[in-house]
């Protein structure tokens, strides 16, 4: 088990390191001044130099990824005494503890990963993901929800009354929410459920998980503003886990076992749901876990139709602005969940059935 473990964080790490290189190539071939951008077109050369200084612009582009990649790493080598080293420890820049020297003018130190500035903000990317971040997880965590409790309980339905009316209207459904994107069903139901029938159902097509009061005093909890994306979100996953529950829970129920209990008069429901249901329920678990890392890598265009304040409705606004280090901490933060999300997954299921091990 212990190899297993460390054989899929050992691949988890690969990705990211592919992930990271990607990015930066990506965003580093891209036009653009991003001194001019944090200045304005008035500035001064000598600001502009500054700048070019701090991002480490003014190097060759290997030592900009060494430096990209040091900044990044929780565990990193830096320069202690000068100033003009593309690696020097910046106490502006990093919140570290200094665990030991290397040198006379180095030291190993442990830090928060350091994605960078914004040009538009001039905060710390880190400052603007850990705000987002929460909107983000909690819309992806609502629609997951939503998708494992009526898909569970649609999947079941429709095995039971297998070839009926039933299965085949909630087949015809599933595949309608499994070809409609995203976008496009969030853009139908903010226009159906948010602006025509707003006065009827109370819900808003635009908000978040915060309102502000008629007084000005602060913010409350509105669950309210969370229905609409939430649906939007989880139709997809929802008709996924329809017909995956639907086909898993039929093929345990063709197993030899399951006769055996039909054979020993115990009732039907006690077949489905005290024998059945529990080994129908591991392939769909798994692809449940899967799916919430997708929902936090995907919610960007539901964010932006109901001008949800997460993490995508902010990558939105950057790319608009061509704030490159906003989209290049929210690609990296969206795309670590989805790697340790995997991971996690499948340590779980190596737990859950020793025969993935043995592949």
């Amino acid at each position: 088990m212990t190899i297993f473990f460390l054989r899929r964080a050992f691949y988890g790490l690969l990705v990211l390191a592919g992930v990271i290189t990607v990015v930066f190539l990506l965003f580093n071939v891209l036009p653009g001044d991003p001194a001019r951008m944090m200045l304005g077109q008035r500035a001064d050369q000598a600001s502009i130099d500054a700048i070019n200084r701090d991002l480490g612009l003014d190097k060759p582009l290997s030592a900009q990824y060494i430096m990209y990649i040091n900044d990044l790493m929780p565990l990193s080598l830096h320069e202690t005494q000068n100033e003009n080293h593309y690696l020097f420890l910046d106490p502006a820049k990093y919140d570290y503890i200094k665990l030991f020297s290397i040198s006379q003018s180095k030291a190993m130190v442990l830090k928060y990963p350091y994605l960078r500035r914004s040009y538009q903000s001039k905060r710390k990317v880190s400052e603007i993901i850990i705000e987002t971040l929460p909107e983000t997880a909690v819309l992806a965590f609502a629609s997951i929800i939503l998708a494992a409790f009526l898909g569970i309980i649609g999947g079941i339905i429709t095995a039971i009354y297998k070839n009926t009316w039933v299965d085949h209207l909630s087949l015809f459904l599933a595949s309608l929410g499994m070809s409609g994107p995203s976008f496009y069903i969030g853009v139908i139901i903010s226009w159906v459920f948010g602006y025509m029938l707003s006065e009827y159902t109370g819900l808003n097509a635009i908000g978040s998980l915060y309102t502000i009061d008629d007084y000005g005093d602060g913010e409350y909890l509105d669950l309210k503003n969370l229905i609409l994306p939430a649906v939007a979100l989880g139709i997809r996953p929802l008709a996924v886990v329809i017909q995956l529950m639907r086909n898993s829970l039929l093929e345990v129920l063709s197993s030899d076992y399951i006769r055996t209990a039909n054979a020993k008069g115990l009732r039907f429901r006690t077949v489905i749901f005290k024998h059945a249901l529990k080994n129908a329920l591991n392939p769909v678990v798994t692809a449940l876990s899967g799916m919430f890392a997708s929902l936090l890598a995907g919610a960007l265009f539901v964010e932006i139709i109901f001008s949800w304040k997460g993490v995508g409705w902010e990558l939105y606004n950057a790319l608009v602005k061509y704030d490159l280090p906003v989209v290049m901490g929210g690609v990296l933060i969206t795309s670590t969940a989805f790697v340790v999300i995997n991971v996690l997954v499948d340590i779980s299921y190596a737990i859950l059935d020793p025969r993935v091990r043995i592949r």
